[in-house]
């Protein structure tokens, strides 16, 4: 497979990324709630041995006195608390104090508790838990309100029990790296996973790729994938009527080099004939000239038709036309031909009506000339010729009537194809084609009609129809 271009990024990584970034997103996502989780799971299985520890301490305790002339007598040897400690990287610190902060017994500079015993306690005692610092090192506290009765005595006690958060945030690091590694391993089945798929789900991609590379440059045929997913039937599509069209272009290139070779061979023959002849004095000089020059003048209008035919082609797949007046481009070229009208003394009638229709401005000159050049070189010296551009709401219709002598009836058709005359005198038989081709680019028709009167050819109708274009505020939009 050839490589992909710069700047952009392959369909195999685009769905890797797709799907292993949010996998990815998710583990980082649980791993963090994992780690809290932990932490809030090991705060309360400790908090427990925590409040064992106080409620030990508390029945170590010794009251004379009551209420406020209670005092308060403690006996805890720190052994006690040794049976509560984890490992030797956990270490435990206590303080009983009264209800007034004065020392009882245990650390003097354990800071004593100011909060306030939570309304709905986690376990069935006045217990307190908090977050502190102690000794530079973080702890956990646990809080009891412990009474203590005698029979001498009767008072509360507050007993304050902290230890140090090394085990608990070591054992939430042993479980978080264990399920990563858990969760790695998924990760790398999910990645395999997924790259075998994405491998199996491109290969049509790959196989269509080789299937194009391998192709003869000019083998412009459709595609044949049978076997394509569904989601590259789109593609292949609209691939196979790309090549159609550059088919056809290609396809009228070369008919238009087939048929220039051809049609230009005869008259550069004749010219070159002309030439050696006038060389040779066979014909006078002023009548050797006068046949050239009517030979380049055939050439030059073959030539100029045949450019006209090959640019009807150009324009066919461009898009963009704007809306022009039919009926203003018609007026202007019967303007432009009204020398040749006025040569051969015609009865010219010109009506027209506004006919805006969406198409290159050129097309519709082009059109326009051909047809009223062919009326008037078939029409009679004295003879009429009319011009008519009607609508009717979807479609504007360009008639031209002549008074020619018509047209056969099993030539009629042949005529709007290339080189065909059709028997008339004079022309290269491309005026018609290049008519036809414009009109089927314009989505209209173009029909040719003998005018009778009675049994009598009176002459010939050709008429045009062409799609109305209407013009909007926001533009232009074609029926």
């Amino acid at each position: 497979m050839p490589p992909v271009p710069g700047g952009t990024v392959s369909l195999r990584r685009y769905l890797l990324l797709g799907i292993l970034g949010p996998v990815l997103v998710l583990v980082a996502a649980n791993a963090i709630s994992l780690y809290r989780e932990t932490l809030d799971a090991l705060n309360t299985a400790y908090d427990r041995t925590l409040l064992a520890s106080a409620k030990v301490i508390g029945e170590q305790l010794d009251v004379t006195g009551y209420d406020r002339q209670a005092v308060l007598r403690a006996t805890v040897p720190y052994s006690a608390l040794e049976a509560f400690e984890a490992d030797n990287r956990s270490r435990l610190f206590y303080r009983v104090s009264d209800l007034h902060g004065e020392l009882v017994s245990g650390y003097g500079d354990l800071p004593f508790w100011r909060g306030e015993l939570p309304l709905r306690p986690p376990y069935a005692a006045l217990v307190d838990f908090y977050d502190d610092r102690f000794r530079g090192e973080a702890v956990r506290v646990a809080v009891l309100l412990q009474p203590v009765a005698s029979g001498t005595g009767r008072g509360m006690a507050v007993v304050q029990v902290a230890e140090t958060l090394e085990l608990r945030r070591r054992l939430a690091r042993e479980i978080l790296l264990d399920t990563l590694w858990h969760q790695a391993l998924l990760v790398a089945v999910i990645a395999l996973v997924a790259a075998v798929v994405v491998q199996r789900a491109t290969k049509p991609v790959r196989k269509l790729s080789a299937r194009l590379q391998a192709r003869a440059e000019s083998d412009l045929t459709p595609i044949a994938a049978p076997d394509a997913p569904r989601e590259l039937l789109p593609l292949v599509e609209a691939t196979n009527g790309l090549m159609a069209r550059l088919a056809q272009l290609l396809d009228n290139q070369k008919r238009f080099v087939r048929d220039t070779a051809h049609q230009l061979r005869t008259p550069l023959a004749v010219l070159k004939t002309q030439v050696q002849s006038a060389l040779r004095g066979d014909v006078e000089p002023r009548q050797a000239l006068q046949e050239v020059n009517a030979t380049v003048d055939r050439a030059t209008v073959l030539a100029n038709q045949m450019l006209s035919l090959a640019k009807v082609e150009q324009l066919r797949g461009e898009p963009g036309a704007d809306v022009h007046d039919l009926a203003a481009v018609v007026r202007e070229i019967a303007l432009e031909l009204s020398p040749l009208v006025a040569e051969r003394d015609l009865d010219f009638v010109l009506a027209t009506t506004a006919a805006p229709v969406r198409a290159h401005d050129w097309m519709l000159r082009e059109l326009t000339r051909n047809l009223l050049h062919n009326a008037i070189r078939h029409s009679p010296a004295g003879g009429s010729l009319a011009v008519r551009v009607v609508t009717d709401g979807r479609w504007t219709a360009l008639t031209i009537a002549d008074e020619g002598p018509g047209v056969d009836p099993a030539v009629r058709q042949r005529l709007f194809q290339p080189f065909a005359a059709g028997g008339l005198r004079g022309g290269s038989g491309l005026g018609l084609a290049i008519c036809h081709d414009i009109v089927q680019v314009l989505g209209g028709s173009i029909v040719l009609e003998d005018r009778t009167v009675g049994s009598r050819i009176a002459g010939l109708d050709a008429t045009v129809r062409l799609p109305l274009a209407t013009i909007r505020t926001d533009g232009p939009t074609a029926h």
